[in-house]
């Protein structure tokens, strides 16, 4: 094992021995075998440099940048010439500025460039839309913005997969549903598997007019017709993960996470399901199946060995390690020109100054769910909102799965001199680009909206609403569905909320539309848009810097 290598996890299925152990160069480790290499990894969210921050690094090591994740895949792929490169989704979406203001042409480039065969998609590839997700696999301009970096975009050298993802009735998916690689005789089928959840969770005319069907089913329905083929070693890349583990971060995972049901229900047929959108790390077994994970960001890669039987096709023996993509190694020069290339366009913009901090202001949660970021931002929505002519609002929320990021300070929670933030750092945090509009909604409609905070809630995030100043109000978890929230402690400005009150509410158009399940906000009425939320941010930065954290005393657990 080289230096630069730290292995955090090992689990050998089948046959003891741990995947660090010296590879054969020959075919396979005994006659008649092949050993195929499969290197993963899943929400690389457009992280072209090197993540800032508490997201650029894993158990106090700094990692990712693809300049040096691709260097770190180089290195394992050079260990067995039968090597296949795939993805668990979220490549893009949510993105740093670098990708983000290119409509994330550049990090289908640079994964391209890393050696990526196959990847299914997740649900921020849809985050554009599923038609601006089909030019990224096909390439040409963007159709209003052009090819902003005066180069042609050819479109992802790798391919995209959805098997449960259908643009008809008759059947049609959006994407071929399996891909097939073949190593030395033997094949090795591939199954692509989109979060079904995705409609809840992204903008409703993003994916219009697709269906997405329950991950297991289309799973099997898949493999069945990769053994009709003849392929009997099988993977599936699923966008879907578990929680994180219960005794450090590559153990097996929580029992909370949805992934274990989904791949229980499986056929045995699949060998190794390849997972994400939870960010986290694992490496474990659920039934015959070898399950694994690789954080976030470009951090790790999962470095999983197949040995496949000749006669059979099929799979004798798996393991799988995650990979530290550490920052002391070359950096991939290939990967360099793509940066150089976009990266004066982005330091233009991104560069400059938009306001300052006193103190990090950050996503970690009060225990009911209030973080000292969230606090902020929904301040900065209803500080551009509160005039009447720009919609009069009273009450802001914010979804936390909106927070991309943290702004840090230097000096961290206890602050000291003013600490710069930029442009690019504010686009990072908030990518999406949600316009924000301001509606009517009743005392009772409020109180809905809330209620589905403990309904929905997805496994490794909060789903608690930040609310602005001035709004305050307290919930007991242990209550039954629909009374977890106490009416009478909800007050704004100091005033009870009455139930058949109305109220100026402002949120993004990904709330308004039902997203993250908040399909209450459907009784919103009399709206009025007011730009882009980023906007407003870098308004209220422009206005109060420094900014300090939020107090997180806005929201209380009843006991």
């Amino acid at each position: 094992m080289t230096p630069h290598r730290l292995t955090l996890a090992c689990l050998t299925i089948l046959l003891a021995g741990c995947a660090s152990a010296p590879r054969s160069e020959a075919p396979g480790r005994e006659s008649g075998t092949v050993d195929v290499q499969v290197l993963a990894f899943n929400d690389f969210h457009g992280h072209l440099e090197p993540p800032t921050g508490s997201n650029g690094r894993f158990r106090g090591v700094d990692a990712g940048g693809v300049e040096y994740l691709a260097t770190h895949i180089g290195r394992l792929e050079a260990t067995n010439p039968h090597t296949v490169i795939v993805s668990a989704g979220d490549n893009i979406g949510a993105t740093p500025l670098i990708s983000g203001m290119f409509h994330d042409e550049a990090a289908i480039e640079a994964l391209g460039a890393l050696g990526l065969d196959v990847s299914t998609v997740g649900n921020h590839e849809f985050d554009e839309g599923w038609v601006e997700l089909l030019r990224m696999q096909r390439g040409g301009c963007h159709p209003a913005d052009g090819c902003q970096d005066g180069t042609p975009f050819v479109g992802a050298e790798f391919a995209f997969l959805s098997a449960n993802v259908q643009t008809s009735p008759r059947g049609d998916t959006l994407f071929p549903a399996t891909a097939v690689k073949t190593f030395a005789g033997v094949s090795v089928g591939f199954i692509g598997l989109a979060l079904e959840g995705t409609p809840s969770v992204v903008t409703p005319t993003g994916v219009a007019g697709l269906t997405f069907l329950p991950e297991a089913e289309a799973a099997n329905n898949a493999a069945r017709d990769l053994r009709r083929r003849g392929v009997h070693a099988i993977v599936a890349l699923i966008h879907q993960g578990d929680g994180p583990g219960q005794d450090g971060p590559d153990a097996c995972g929580s029992q909370r996470g949805a992934i274990k049901m989904i791949v229980s229900r499986m056929t045995d047929d699949i060998d190794v399901v390849v997972s994400g959108h939870t960010h986290q790390s694992y490496v474990c077994q659920v039934g015959t199946k070898l399950l694994t994970s690789a954080e976030s960001f470009g951090r790790l890669v999962t470095d999983i060995d197949l040995t496949i039987d000749r006669a059979t096709g099929r799979v004798v023996r798996k393991s799988a390690r995650n990979v530290v993509a550490t920052r002391d190694v070359e950096k991939a020069p290939a990967l360099t020109a793509i940066i150089d290339r976009y990266r004066p366009f982005a330091r233009e913009i991104g560069g400059r100054p938009v306001g300052t901090i006193s103190a990090s202001l950050l996503r970690t949660t009060s225990s009911a769910g209030e973080s000292s970021l969230g606090d902020v931002v929904a301040d900065s929505l209803l500080d551009a909102t509160r005039d009447p002519a720009s919609g009069g609002a009273e009450i802001a929320f914010m979804n936390p799965g909106g927070l991309r990021s943290d702004l840090e300070h230097p000096d961290g929670a206890a602050g000291g001199a003013p600490s710069g933030v930029t442009y690019a750092d504010a686009f990072t945090l908030l990518p999406f680009g949600n316009v924000v509009l301001v509606k009517t909604m009743t005392g009772d409609a409020v109180v809905a909206l809330l209620e589905q905070q403990f309904d929905n809630p997805s496994p490794g995030r909060h789903t608690v609403l930040q609310v602005s100043r001035g709004f305050r109000y307290a919930y007991d978890p242990a209550r039954p569905v629909g009374r977890r929230v106490d009416r009478a402690s909800m007050t704004v400005n100091g005033r009870p909320v009455r139930p058949g009150g109305t109220y100026r509410v402002v949120m993004s158009e990904f709330l308004w539309a039902g997203g993250d399940g908040f399909t209450t906000a459907s009784a919103g009425t009399n709206a009025i848009a007011h730009g882009l939320d980023l906007d407003a941010f870098l308004g209220y930065l422009t206005r109060q810097s420094p900014v300090g954290p939020g107090p997180q005393d806005r929201i209380r657990i009843e006991r």
